[in-house]
Order: C-alpha cells, then structure tokens, then sequence
C-alpha cells in the first residue's frame, strides 16, 4: 500500500497516517513518516505488532537498539524480560497488542554504541497520530502503560506511574487525553517499563514488582 501525504503543517504524524488502512497498510504508511526529524538517524520505523482483535495494549516508550535493528518492537533484552514477566503473572502474550509512544530510536553515539536518549515531549506529541490509528483499530479491553512516557502519551500530565502503578482504573475514571473520537474508554494499568528493571539496583526485587503489576492486567483479563 501507498501513501502520499499532504503537507505536514500540524509538525506531526497526522498528515503521514492513512485514513483507512488496516494494522498492516499502517505498519506500511508509517516507513515513510516524517513528522519529527527521529527517522533521519534511525534505522527504520518500528511499528506495534499482535493482532487486531488483542485485548490488551501494551504501550512502551520507544524502540531500543535491537529493536531499530530488527524492526520489531520489543525484542530486545527488555523485550524478552517483559515476556517473562508476563508469563509470571499469567498474562496470554497472544491477547496482547505491543507497540511503543515513539517509533524511531533516538540515540546518541558513544565510539561504535548507540546510548538511548529520551524523547523530548514533542517528539512523544508527534508520534501520538499513530498510536491512536492503533488504538482505534484494534479497541482493546484494556491499556498497560510502561513507564512514564508511555504515560506522557496517553494521560494527563498529573499522572504518576509511581503513584499508581498496578491498579486497575476502570476506563471512565482513566485521565485519558486526546482520545480518539468515538472510541470507548479501556480500562487502565500503569507499571513501569522493564528496562527499569534491567537497570535496578535490586533487579530481582523490582522484577517481582513488575510482575505483581502485571498480576492486576491478569485478573482484570481472566
């Protein structure tokens, strides 16, 4: 599938983003999207991956290394803990939908490494056009926000990942913003985003956290 876009004048994604496409023409359309300047220096678009019917969304910040490598979210060293968290707490990976509030790694180079870097709030403004496409496609049951950019993306900037990781929040009382129009309201969970865990000081610790986090996505599922 093709995808010519208008001239961009809202400085975001919206004019890259078909407005009829299914998961894979918009993984398409996405490889040619210029609404920030993150894929001038990225290997290429990553876009979500799972099935349309998924009943759970799990949102990340942005691709890492292995990721802008492979082209593929979440298969890096992060990726693969997630898995195994998910496992732990009984939470069918084949139910899930994956996908990350930025699609290009944004890095800086250090001799032959490429050292992640956060992406700034407009740059996570930019990129929200595709991730609603995504939500409004696949309408999950519920959202898993990993981390605090994720979060950044899709909630009031009063929301605190740390504050209120592991709870379910029905989806009325969820401080969504910029929902898609005419899209029902999914429920919510906030944990934090694996990577963390890699990083801890404690990294069993905060692995059983993120794992009795993911506990709460299970029951709201089961």
């Amino acid at each position: 599938m093709s995808h010519v876009p208008s001239r961009n004048t809202n400085n975001d994604a919206s004019a890259f983003v078909p407005a009829s496409a299914d998961l894979p023409g918009l993984r398409t359309a996405a490889e040619g999207c210029r609404g920030c300047g993150l894929y001038a220096a990225a290997t290429q678009t990553v876009f979500g991956d799972g099935p349309e019917s998924a009943r759970l969304v799990l949102v990340g910040e942005q691709p890492g290394d292995r990721e802008d490598t492979a082209g593929e979210p979440f298969v890096g060293p992060a990726g693969r803990l997630l898995d195994q968290a998910m496992d732990a707490a009984g939470v069918d990976r084949s139910v899930a939908y994956v996908t990350n509030a930025v699609k290009h790694f944004k890095f800086r180079e250090q001799g032959k490494r490429r050292i992640h870097q956060k992406p700034s709030a407009g740059e996570v403004r930019a990129c929200r056009p595709w991730l609603n496409a995504e939500l409004a496609l696949v309408r999950p049951e519920l959202v898993v926000v990993l981390g605090a950019t994720a979060a950044q993306s899709l909630l009031a900037a009063s929301f605190r990942v740390t504050r209120h990781r592991g709870e379910l929040i029905k989806g009325a009382d969820a401080p969504y913003r910029d929902w898609p129009e005419d899209l029902p309201l999914p429920d919510l969970v906030a944990t934090v985003h694996p990577s963390s865990v890699l990083r801890a000081d404690d990294r069993d610790a905060a692995y059983d956290d993120l794992v009795s986090d993911l506990r709460a996505v299970a029951r709201a599922l089961d």
